[in-house]
């Protein structure tokens, strides 16, 4: 058996200098009419959430009672966005789905105050001909994780064609191009105004594009997402996926596949965290007359914990309710 430093260098290394390229095609955000295929929303089942601070602001190396240790996180108390954390994607191109947003590097678009990270989505005409701008961060190359739980607390932006979004994506595509390296979406929600306040925990998997498949649960939270912070998470071990919305177990899914490759690929690779706000595309539709801008997503945090009980795996810190029937 490898000893425990080797299993930690191997799996829970968030400091990854990562190669290779990662999707461009895609997913939350950016994969077309990818939305979860859960059908009615989840009655879920309530759960003490390992993980959550609460009120208090756990600090790195932090094991809670469940075993789970903070090995990255970020409060956005600092002056500014944190290079060292995150990245800025820039471009035009809408993900493949027809986005009507530029994302860019700009501190009208992303910027933190108020001890929060704003992402703001603007009808501002922007160069390349699109009518709105916004901002879309990652983690890739400074932060990357195989295994662990992955939660951030934040309220959404409001109104029809917006597309807020917390979710991963592959560091390295180890099993091919979008979707066959996988895709973990968090939390999506798209048509945020009060009459539908559905949100969606997906996976992407399968074959390349357009041979990708996708498999979800959709869930009501019970307070409005738009008016309320709440915290979203997923727990994500060795062959198992679950999902979370303010320590409420909602969804799980234990069978997914990857181009003929052995489960559990493609989600045994280690990914990188994304937060963005798009507008328009193939899933929200369009904004229309009712949404008006700028609109934000305000976050209060993000932080990643990993399974002290077993690192190589991921396995033994977990919350879990027996109602919730994996897909």
């Amino acid at each position: 058996m490898p000893s425990e430093d080797a299993v930690a260098s191997a799996f829970w290394n968030v400091w990854v200098a990562s190669a290779g390229e990662s999707s461009g095609v895609g997913g939350a955000a950016t994969g077309g009419s990818n939305g979860a295929t859960g059908g009615a929303p989840s009655s879920g089942g309530s759960v003490a959430s390992g993980g959550s601070g609460g009120d208090s602001v756990p600090n790195i190396g932090d094991v809670d009672a469940k075993g789970w240790k903070l090995m990255w996180s970020d409060e956005f108390d600092g002056p500014g966005i944190d290079g060292s954390k995150w990245e800025y994607e820039v471009n035009c191109d809408g993900g493949g789905n027809n986005e009507l947003q530029c994302y860019v590097a700009d501190a009208k678009n992303s910027f933190i105050t108020g001890g929060a990270l704003h992402i703001v989505a603007l009808r501002d005409h922007t160069s390349d001909g699109k009518e709105y701008s916004s901002a879309r961060l990652r983690t890739r190359g400074k932060a990357d994780f195989k295994y662990g739980r992955f939660e951030a607390r934040f309220k959404t932006p409001f109104g029809m064609g917006l597309w807020p979004a917390f979710w991963m994506l592959p560091t390295n595509n180890v099993y091919g191009g979008w979707a066959s390296s996988g895709e973990i979406d968090i939390f999506e929600a798209v048509d945020t105004s009060p009459s539908k306040p559905e949100i969606y925990g997906t996976l992407h998997y399968g074959g390349g594009w357009p041979n990708n498949v996708h498999s979800g649960t959709a869930y009501t939270p019970p307070v409005y997402i738009a008016e309320n912070f709440l915290t979203y998470a997923v727990e994500w071990e060795e062959g198992e996926i679950r999902w979370f919305v303010d320590g409420q177990h909602y969804g799980t899914q234990d069978q997914w596949n990857s181009n003929g490759n052995a489960f559990p690929a493609p989600f045994d690779q280690s990914f990188h965290l994304l937060l963005n706000v798009a507008v328009g595309g193939d899933w929200p539709s369009d904004p229309d007359g009712s949404t008006s801008f700028p609109q934000k997503m305000v976050v209060e945090y993000v932080r990643v914990f990993q399974c002290s009980t077993d690192m190589e795996t991921g396995i033994g810190c977990g919350s879990s309710d027996p109602t919730v029937q994996p897909l």
